[in-house]
């Protein structure tokens, strides 16, 4: 019999199932990018044309950690992961029957939106279930985004290369719906009500001492989100075009990518047991000037193998960046709004990384060059860990106790 309820057995068992979800069900996100080179082939246009399905998974994404956060506070996580596997799953299938860009755009959107349950909203989810160990929890969590992108793409190879894009979009739909289903039904139970009261006693206190109302918070963190996220997407949205420029070609791009990818989740796993000694904030500090130093280390680098050591950096100092932002709104804001709090900053994040990619490619067509595209990443940065120490230095978080089962 455990002694608690947070940090039981069942609350690892549940991490487990979680990961699992989060590993399929982000598939939506990454989906487009790997079909992207036979979209393109098949409806003609420009490089930004064929962008577009991108674009709008990215919206969608951005839209539902939000949107579905605000429905796990209030229905819970089961019956929101069940509409979204469903959605996901019509969204792969109105798809296949794209006629034009635009049309597969309007579905990648509905894809991103119903995928973004695997992010934010199950990170809030699964941080009810922790307190000694929630820095872990998360990590764990949020690494299902990353193993997804690592883990599609190399199974759907073969199918895309002998049967087309359409086919994986079938297969894809089909693994949602048989995986993630049964898994939410897995996951129905509550977090009791004596067990948020706690969380919330505690965060009322961390929030005080920051001087701030919750909302407030919210947009500071947001802010934040949105200058790390920034900078994070250079070496990530550009590291391929990159490498096509210097004259590596993208497939070297892509190693390179995944990487990064491979770097984030070990990333991520470590920051998250830092995370229990140190705390959300302290944590993303860390985890942002790591960050700041690999941006640095771009500028001279410009051969094959000192563009692989980089991004290697680059990806074992940025991965726990994200999912601290949830620890953070666990620390000061109240439990039963967790699901919309996360939401929100994740919608944040996703924003910038939207926007530096954007941002990115214009100073690129100005400049000719990826040089300033890293300074801007950098200065953004700056931002981000200016937030951070001013947070730090007005407040020490408070740690939820555990309560008895």
């Amino acid at each position: 019999m455990d002694s608690t309820i947070t940090d039981s057995s069942y609350s690892w068992t549940r991490l487990a199932l979680t990961l699992l979800v989060g590993t399929v069900i982000n598939a939506g996100m990454w989906a487009i990018i790997v079909i992207m080179p036979a979209v393109e082939a098949e409806f003609g246009g420009t490089r930004a044309m064929a962008s577009l399905p991108y674009t709008a998974t990215m919206i969608g994404f951005a839209t539902g950690n939000y949107v579905i956060g605000r429905a796990v506070d209030r229905f819970g996580i089961t019956l929101s992961l069940i509409i979204a596997a469903v959605v996901t799953a019509l969204g792969f299938g109105l798809a296949t029957f794209s006629t034009s860009l635009v049309m597969l755009s309007v579905a990648q959107l509905i894809v991103g939106f119903a995928s973004a349950v695997g992010f934010g909203p199950l990170i809030a989810d699964i941080s009810h279930w922790f307190v000694r160990r929630r820095g872990i929890a998360v990590a764990v969590a949020a690494s299902g985004n990353y193993l997804s992108g690592a883990i599609w793409p190399i199974v759907s190879a073969g199918l895309l290369e002998n049967s087309g894009w359409r086919s994986v979009y079938f297969l894809m739909a089909a693994v949602t719906l048989a995986v993630v289903i049964p898994l939410a039904f897995a996951l129905r139970r509550r977090v009791p009500e004596e067990a948020q009261a706690a969380a919330n006693h505690a965060s009322a206190i961390n929030v005080q001492s920051v001087g701030l109302s919750p909302r407030a918070l919210q947009y500071l963190l947001g802010a934040a989100g949105i200058g790390c996220c920034v900078a994070m997407s250079m070496p990530q949205v550009h590291i391929v075009a990159l490498c096509v420029g210097l004259g590596f070609g993208p497939a070297v791009g892509a190693q390179m990518l995944s990487l990064m990818l491979l770097g984030g989740v070990a990333s991520r796993i470590v920051s998250g047991l830092l995370a229990d000694r140190l705390g959300g904030v302290r944590t993303l500090l860390i985890g942002s000037c790591l960050q700041c130093l690999a941006l640095f280390l771009y500028l001279p680098a410009g051969g094959m193998v000192s563009l692989y050591l980089v991004s290697l950096v680059f990806g074992l100092s940025q991965g726990g960046i994200v999912p601290s932002y949830a620890l953070i709104v666990r620390e000061y804001m109240p439990a039963r709004e967790a699901g919309a709090r996360v939401g929100f900053v994740m919608m944040t994040t996703i924003l910038g990384m939207a926007l530096g990619g954007w941002l990115s490619g214009v100073i690129y067509d100005i400049s000719g060059s990826y040089t300033l595209a890293f300074v801007n990443g950098i200065v953004w940065n700056g931002a981000n860990i200016a937030i951070m120490l001013w947070l730090l230095s007005r407040s020490k978080p408070r740690t939820p106790v555990a309560v008895p089962a």
